[in-house]
């Protein structure tokens, strides 16, 4: 790697993290930069999800105010996010690389349209069954457990699947759905990135180089986050996700 691709990896780590901090699909920046400047896709998939760790952790901190009394639920989904993580390292070890990623685009439209109708379907679910769950209930746990694998094979937008799902289930505002959003997004990259470690090829200068752009991207993006209204917020996700879908259509 020259001075030059590090310096593209390292803005596009910010640019990823300032994304996945507010939304989600940052790996929609990082994971071609790093394919442009040589690395094979499996490596370059593998080192992307370990550096954004740490610009989702840095996100979840910005977002730690909307995190106050969410432990319970975090403990509940982080759990599951984390076995579903390490399942979705493991799948990308040992099945094709274009076994799970044509169903991506898919994936992402459905969420979106989750995100968009949240309000009312979220009503509509308050009059058939009164106050929904606290904790989502089991369809939450499956859902979250689904979005792990997923998120540990790939990755993109995974934080826009999250979003689209809880906002359905939870009984929170879009802010703290976001909050929560960004723990689980930080436990599935840590947990396939501790599978990759053992069993993968790593290019450690590329992680390190995330890690740290994506650390002050996800500062920036959780103080411009916060500061969305639900309704503007929903106006990004959808733009960032249709954008999301259209770049995997053409690859």
């Amino acid at each position: 790697m020259t001075v030059w691709e590090g310096v593209l990896v390292f803005v596009a780590g910010v640019l990823a993290g300032g994304i996945n901090s507010v939304v989600g699909s940052g790996t929609l920046i990082t994971f071609p930069v790093l394919l442009a400047v040589g690395y094979p896709p499996v490596v370059a998939n593998v080192s992307n999800g370990m550096g954004l760790v740490f610009g989702s952790v840095s996100g979840a901190i910005g977002y730690r105010d909307h995190l106050v009394g969410q432990r319970p639920i975090l403990l509940r989904l982080g759990a599951v996010a984390t076995v579903g993580g390490a399942c979705g390292a493991v799948l990308l070890l040992v099945l094709p690389p274009g076994a799970f990623e044509a169903i991506v685009p898919a994936l992402i439209a459905v969420a979106l349209v989750l995100v968009v109708l949240q309000p009312w379907l979220a009503g509509k679910l308050a009059e058939r069954q009164g106050e929904r769950h606290p904790h989502g209930g089991i369809g939450l746990l499956v859902a979250t457990f689904v979005v792990g694998v997923y998120g540990g094979y790939f990755g993109a937008a995974q934080g826009i699947l999250l979003m689209g799902v809880m906002g359905i289930l939870l009984s929170e505002s879009l802010q703290r759905v976001n909050a929560i959003k960004n723990v689980l997004a930080a436990v599935v990259n840590l947990a396939s990135g501790v599978v990759f470690v053992f069993v993968a090829d790593v290019a450690w200068w590329a992680v390190a180089l995330i890690a740290v752009g994506s650390t002050i991207g996800g500062v920036i993006g959780a103080r411009v986050g916060k500061k969305l209204s639900p309704t503007v917020l929903r106006g990004v996700i959808v733009v960032v996700g249709t954008a999301a879908i259209v770049q995997l259509l053409l690859k």
